[in-house]
This record gives C-alpha cells, sequence and structure tokens, in this order.
C-alpha cells in the first residue's frame, strides 16, 4: 500500500472505532482487517499504529481543533496527528489528494484548521490536566491521590506502546528453549525482570502464528499478570479456584505451578468465556481444570464452600493499568461506571471469601490504578470479614527476582516496573487447617 492507502485506511478504521461506540477497538480493529484479508501485515501494522495515536492522543488533538472552531472528523484527528507529529501541510495536501485509494482531498475549511497547526505539539501549556494525561476530568484527582507528584511521568509512560509479554509454559519446556524457539522464528525475545517464566518482545509481533505457540510453549500474558498468578501459591495437590476465570489466562498459569497435580476449578458467569479456554488448555497440555458457570442462586457454592485451599479473585474493574494497550477505554470510563464496578468487586470479594477454607489464601487482583478498585475493597472486606488478614507481600513473595514495591501490597505501574499497572492483596484466613 502507498502512504497515502495506508492514512485513508487509518481513517476509516479511526471512523469505525468511534461508531462501534463501546466496543473495544481491538474487537473493532480485528473484524476490519479480516474484512480487508487483501491488507498485508507490514501495512495492518502501520495502519493501527496511526490509528492507535489518534486514541492515544484523543482528548489533545480534539482540544487542538475545536480551539481552531472545528469538529474534530476522524479525518481531521489523522490529519493533525501527523503534523503535530511533524508533517508538513505539502505532505498531507498530496496524501489527502483524492486519488485512487487516497483519502478525499482536504476542503478549505480543514486546511484552514490545519494551518493553525504547523510547528505546534501535542502539547499545550493551555491545556488542562484531564486532556494533557488523556483521562476524564473527573478522574485526575482519583490518580493524583495514587501516584503524587509522579501523576505526570506515570501518565506519560501510559503513552508509549506496551510490550509484548509471554509467559513460558514449563509444562512444555524451559525459558531458554522458548528464547531458541522464537529465534527461529526471526523474533529476540528478552527475560522479563520479576517473572522468572517472562519474556519480552518489542511492541505488538506475530507470534500465534509460531511453532512456540502453537506448541503451548508459550502464552501471551503480561508479565505483571504473572505475578498476579504467582503470588496465589498454588501448589501441587491444591484445590484452587480461579473465581473471575475469564477466558483462563491466569488459570493456565496456576496449572503450571501445580504441576497439572490438584483440582483447579475456573468460574466464570459468562459461559462463553469460558469455552475460549477449552482450546488454550488443551494446547498448553492442561487437564486438571473443571469450568463451572456461576449463577444465582448456585448450589455448587454453598457444597464447595470453605473448601479450597486457595482462591483467586481476578476482578473486573475499569482496566486503567492497560491503558496503554487500550487507550479507547479511557473514552468510555465513567464516574458511573466506577460506582457500578465497586459494588461489584465488593459482592464477588465477599462471596468469594466464602470458598478460602481455615488456614487458605485468598487474592484480590485487579489491573486498575484506583484506590477506590484496589485497596479499599480489601479494606472492606476485612472490616466484614475478621477472621481474614493481609499476608504482606514480603512474606507473599517467594520468587527469585526483586520485591516490586514496598508495603503489604502488589502495586505495578508501566512507569515504575515496565508492566501493565496491576494490584494484588493477598488475604489468609484464620483458624486450622
Amino acid at each position: 500500500m502507498t502512504p497515502a492507502a495506508r492514512i485513508a485506511s487509518a481513517i476509516d478504521l479511526l471512523s469505525a472505532i468511534e461508531a462501534a461506540g463501546q466496543r473495544p477497538a481491538d474487537a473493532v480493529a480485528s473484524t476490519f482487517f479480516r474484512e480487508r484479508r487483501y491488507i498485508g501485515s507490514a501495512d495492518r501494522r502501520a495502519i493501527a499504529e496511526l490509528a492507535w495515536g489518534g486514541l492515544r492522543a484523543w482528548r489533545r488533538i480534539g482540544w487542538w481543533i475545536e480551539r481552531a472552531r472545528a469538529a474534530p472528523t476522524p479525518r481531521l484527528r489523522v490529519a493533525a496527528l501527523l503534523l503535530l507529529q511533524g508533517g508538513s501541510l505539502e505532505g498531507l495536501e498530496r496524501a489527502f489528494s483524492g486519488g485512487q485509494f487516497a483519502a478525499e482531498a482536504l476542503s478549505a475549511e480543514e486546511k484552514a484548521v490545519l494551518r493553525t497547526l504547523v510547528g505546534r505539539t501535542k502539547l499545550h501549556p493551555g491545556m488542562p490536566e484531564a486532556v494533557r494525561y488523556e483521562v476524564p476530568d473527573w478522574l485526575v484527582d482519583r490518580l493524583r491521590a495514587r501516584f503524587g507528584p509522579a501523576l505526570e511521568a506515570e501518565m506519560a509512560a501510559m503513552e508509549a506502546e506496551a510490550p509484548l509479554d509471554l509467559r513460558v509454559n514449563s509444562l512444555r519446556g524451559t525459558r531458554e528453549e522458548a528464547l531458541a524457539s522464537l529465534a527461529a522464528e526471526g523474533l529476540e525475545a528478552e527475560p522479563t525482570r520479576f517473572s522468572p517464566w517472562g519474556l519480552r518482545l518489542p511492541g505488538r509481533r506475530a507470534v500465534m502464528g509460531g511453532a512456540a505457540f502453537r506448541s503451548g510453549l508459550v502464552e501471551i500474558q503480561d508479565e505483571g499478570s504473572q505475578l498476579v498468578a504467582a503470588l496465589v501459591g498454588a501448589a501441587p495437590g491444591m484445590r484452587v479456584v480461579d473465581w473471575c476465570a475469564g477466558a483462563g489466562g491466569k488459570t493456565l498459569a496456576l496449572a503450571m505451578a501445580m504441576q497439572n497435580r490438584g483440582h483447579i476449578v475456573a468460574c466464570d458467569v459468562h459461559e462463553g468465556r469460558l469455552e475460549a479456554a477449552v482450546a488454550r488448555l488443551r494446547r498448553a497440555g492442561v487437564h486438571n481444570v473443571e469450568r463451572h458457570v456461576l449463577v444465582a442462586g448456585d448450589k455448587w457454592r454453598k457444597r464447595r464452600a470453605a473448601s479450597f485451599d486457595r482462591v483467586l479473585v481476578d476482578a473486573p474493574c475499569t482496566g486503567s493499568g492497560t491503558w496503554r494497550r487500550n487507550p479507547d477505554a479511557r473514552r468510555h470510563l465513567t464516574e458511573a461506571g466506577l460506582g457500578e464496578l465497586r459494588a461489584k468487586q465488593a459482592a464477588i470479594l465477599s462471596e468469594a471469601a466464602g470458598m478460602v477454607r481455615p488456614g487458605g489464601r485468598l487474592v484480590y487482583a485487579t489491573c486498575s490504578l484506583l484506590r477506590e478498585e484496589n485497596e479499599e475493597p480489601v479494606e472492606r472486606m476485612l472490616a466484614e470479614h475478621p477472621d481474614f488478614a493481609v499476608l504482606p507481600l514480603a512474606e507473599a513473595w517467594d520468587l527469585p527476582g526483586p520485591l516490586p514495591n514496598p508495603g503489604p501490597y502488589l502495586s505495578l505501574s508501566p512507569r515504575q516496573h515496565g508492566t501493565d499497572g496491576f494490584f494484588a492483596a493477598v488475604l489468609v484466613r484464620g483458624g486450622a487447617p
């Protein structure tokens, strides 16, 4: 594809994402490219990078365009992004030529808007904080409470493209074998800093078609997610429940830690998500997992109450820790939505607590940066369930790498750890096992 054709396709993709409402941009992009199989892999990457650049700077680009008294259409967003990244107006006029496969020529009104951006950058001293940080207005104070004077640096780290992290599946081989297998595919990975099973590739890479992935030797999983699974402390012979298992990413890590010995129940309220885990479990060589759909009035919960050695609650949350990968999620986050999630988190945590046997461990985790979704639910749960106590991170941590952070809980961020933003609290139920 020509550069002009890539730009036109990026505008089309951004238009599709904007029209899709709450649907995740990744899902929209997947459909977009599936319907255009003639677009090659290098072109897909270039188009996605341009569209994602528009999503990462959504509020700032909108601010510049609205400052010029215009509506921030997908066409203007892409053109403005290119200009703010150092492009020229003349280059844009060539790209927006109206020729074959190119975007329609820029109108006089569009050119007038773009002239106001010549020589500018994405940031401007007059931008409100929320615009500079690319977050909803109501969220700034909450993020400042989390990061204090480091807030600007933390939000800047969210601008970077996330790496691709892999977890080596020790049921299939070693990290050295995985490195060699990936190298044979032309992929030069590096060991991760904290996880002894982690490998990192820069940016987006196509790994799912390669032998390492297809054989189950590696699984795509952020290093932070790997550390959450490790804090569960699952061991061979244990009875473990993954309460919000989804498609089974952490279930796979738990099964690996248990060496396929013992019993795991992968639970979720969505049957379709659990069904999606079947192929992953098979590929990974996992055979100690039972799937269970949670429903209202579930008798299974009563029968299995207080019977599990380990319970993992990977709670539904805002996903604010994953904004490097999902920048569009910031546009959809509302204060009311946060309130609904907090109520759901409290209910899930209370239900899951009842499944832990005396002496067992409950791990509550989110991929959120917000205290309202992290420390506060734990504090409420401890007040309501005095038979549980916090196991400090330093005592729960048994990996060979360095302790990621001080304090009682695991608390990760892209700037400090190079991972997605994650939180995990390890709680132990008192009483004789």
